[in-house]
C-alpha cells in the first residue's frame, strides 16, 4: 500500500529565500513528518544553511511550533532565522 503524502506550502525569508531564490515551495512528505525535517532538506539541497539549523524557528499556519511538530496536509510552514536589524 503506498503511503499518504501530505503537501506543505513554505514560506521563505532571509537566508532560505536567498538560498531557492524565490519566496515560497511547495513540497509533499510522509504522513507522521516533522517540521524540521524541511530544514534537514534544505541543508541537503544547499549544505551553507547547515549554520542555521539550531538557531531557525518554525512556524505552521501563524503559531511558533516545536520541531518535533507534525506537519498535517494543506499546512503553510515558515522557518524564521534570525534577522540583523539596524
Amino acid at each position: 500500500m503506498p503511503s499518504n503524502l501530505v503537501l506543505v506550502k513554505i514560506k521563505l525569508f532571509a537566508a532560505y529565500q536567498e538560498a531557492y531564490g524565490v519566496t515560497e515551495l511547495e513540497w509533499e512528505f510522509p504522513e507522521h513528518t516533522p517540521v524540521k525535517s524541511i530544514c534537514d532538506r534544505m541543508i541537503w539541497e544547499h549544505p551553507k544553511l547547515s549554520q542555521w539549523r539550531d538557531i531557525t524557528r518554525f512556524g505552521i499556519n501563524l503559531m511558533f511550533v516545536d520541531p518535533d511538530t507534525i506537519l498535517n496536509h494543506g499546512d503553510e510552514v515558515v522557518l524564521i532565522p534570525p534577522v540583523n536589524g539596524g
